[in-house]
């Protein structure tokens, strides 16, 4: 078997060098900066035709050298958000693999990365990982998974119903663990990492007994099992929501769908494997939180499988941006821009809560901002994602397995999900942290003062807890395990422009002391 990790940092790169036998096949890689990377991997059957809406099956072995040299193509997505790329194409399940180009005298870690979109858009390899994997000393590991309608669909008498993007996830892990050795790696010391929608997706596969044997330690940003919007909160005028949702209402919601596409037999799934790619796109919007338990691969609602102790117990680290949900502000501002407005605040309060607007009102009064948007913003960020994050990261640390939480905070952070266009400041909003851990697009944006600086800070904390299951210290601070009752934060800001990194009190600072008094529906 050949290794990628033959060459040193000095003898150059041949063909010889760049090459791996998988368990799906030779792979022929490629040389890219000190890395060598091995793209558009499957990892799965294509999931197309009479395989739609089913659990993915694996790839068998090939004596062909096969091209690694280029990512596969996306996941089937509208292209319409920040995250998204255009894509009808269903032969989608691939994966990256990012290698140190140097040799090392021990196996590395492995890095497995789930990608955010809110269930409905990314691709793996928009996150170029040669810095993570570089600096960090790791193999890093990226995977498309099944999106929307195509990855959630839930039906009565379906086999994996609402699960099939999440089926997806633990068969690309499996597939790293597989192949760990034959890359250098460790397969004894792999570490789950996502953001967003992956975030959540690594939190509830903590609970799944799927994921036994192939999850060592779990990184989770800005997605965690407790994350709950209250009515109103997401979004003006929706219900209260979860990204993680009983099998029944799954259900309910794809019988509503395929009666929708006119899809109205007893049993649909033939039906709607005919509709075009196309319609069921049309239908994204009903499946932005969709994981459903009470499954197979998710027996309990994962908070209450927490609370029972029936998850993995591998340390963690979590947590979440200190402005959060502008980025989804500044977009519902670009298409309705009186959406959120210093006369209608008051009655977007008493609309997510009635019981007790006045007191939320008095906490967050308007004349405290500066503006009526980051007013809003910096109340839904609090209640749907600080706090609810703070809480999950105790009720993981309640038994003593090692948690670690963080907050980034660098409000100089590149815009990458165009929030300033709405005119609305973006602060450090949903997703503003990954350019400091990937280069998106393949593209370094971190050009900013002290932007470099924070990067490498975060790849170093990163890194050293994929290495050992601690970060260690940041900037010389000690950072404490949370606990129980206690979750003292290692806040990742900007030297340069901000506090640096050091330790906060995160429930003092988002008010959470005063949100579990309120009513949140």
């Amino acid at each position: 078997m050949v290794s990628a990790c033959t060459s040193t940092g000095t003898e150059p790169d041949t063909e010889s060098n760049l090459v791996v036998d998988s368990t799906t096949g030779t792979l022929q890689g490629v040389a890219v900066g000190n890395t060598h990377r091995y793209l558009g991997v499957r990892y799965a059957q294509p999931p197309t035709g009479d395989r739609r809406w089913t659990l993915p099956e694996p790839v068998p072995d090939t004596d062909e050298v096969l091209d690694a040299t280029r990512a596969g193509s996306p996941c089937p997505q509208t292209g319409e958000t920040a995250q998204a790329v255009s894509s009808t194409d269903e032969d989608c399940l691939f994966l990256n693999v990012t290698v140190p180009a140097r040799a090392s005298a021990e196996p590395r870690p492995i890095l497995m990365w789930w990608h955010g979109g809110g269930f409905t858009s990314g691709a793996g390899s928009q996150y170029d990982a040669q810095k993570l994997a570089d600096q960090g000393d790791v193999i890093v590991v990226s995977a498309n998974y099944r999106l929307g309608m195509l990855g959630y669909l839930g039906l009565p008498g379906l086999a994996g119903s609402g699960n099939f993007g999440l089926a997806d996830q633990l068969a690309a892990l499996r597939w790293a663990n597989d192949n760990a050795a034959a890359f250098g790696g460790d397969p004894d010391s792999v570490t789950l990492y996502g953001e967003s929608a992956g975030g959540t997706s690594t939190c509830a596969a903590l609970t799944s007994p799927a994921a036994e044997g192939l999850i060592d330690r779990a990184i989770f940003s800005s997605g965690s099992c407790r994350l709950a919007w209250p009515p109103g909160t997401l979004f003006p005028g929706l219900p209260a929501s979860s990204s993680l949702i009983p099998l029944s209402d799954s259900e309910s919601q794809g019988v509503a769908v395929a009666t929708a596409l006119g899809c109205t037999d007893p049993d649909p799934v033939g039906c709607l494997r005919e509709r075009p790619v196309d319609a069921l796109l049309g239908q994204a919007a009903s499946f932005g939180n969709p994981l459903a338990y009470g499954t197979d691969l998710l027996p309990q609602e994962p908070v209450l499988a927490v609370e029972a102790g029936d998850w993995l117990h591998v340390p963690v680290l979590t947590g979440g941006n200190r402005d959060e949900h502008r980025s989804f502000i500044g977009g519902l501002l670009l298409t309705d821009p009186a959406a959120v407005t210093a006369d209608n605040y008051q009655s977007l309060i008493r609309a997510s809560f009635p019981a007790d607007a006045a007191s939320v009102g008095a906490q967050y009064p308007l004349a405290d901002y500066e503006s009526a948007p980051v007013a809003w913003a910096t109340l839904v960020t609090d209640v749907a994602w600080a706090c609810t994050t703070s809480r999950g990261a105790r009720e993981l640390a309640a038994d003593g397995t090692p948690v670690y939480s963080y907050e980034f905070a660098d409000r100089s952070a590149p815009d990458v999900s165009g929030v300033s266009a709405s005119g609305m400041p973006q602060g450090a909003a949903h997703a503003t942290d990954l350019p400091y851990l990937f280069d998106l697009g393949g593209e370094n944006l971190l050009t900013g003062p002290g932007q470099r600086e924070l990067g490498d800070a975060m790849v170093a904390a990163w890194a050293a807890f994929a290495h050992n299951g601690t970060p260690g210290p940041a900037d010389g601070a000690e950072w404490p395990a949370t606990t129980g009752i206690e979750t003292t934060v290692m806040q990742f800001d900007n030297a340069a422009t901000g506090s640096g990194v050091h330790l906060i009190d995160h429930r003092a600072e988002h008010h959470c002391a005063f949100w579990d008094t309120v009513d949140r529906g």
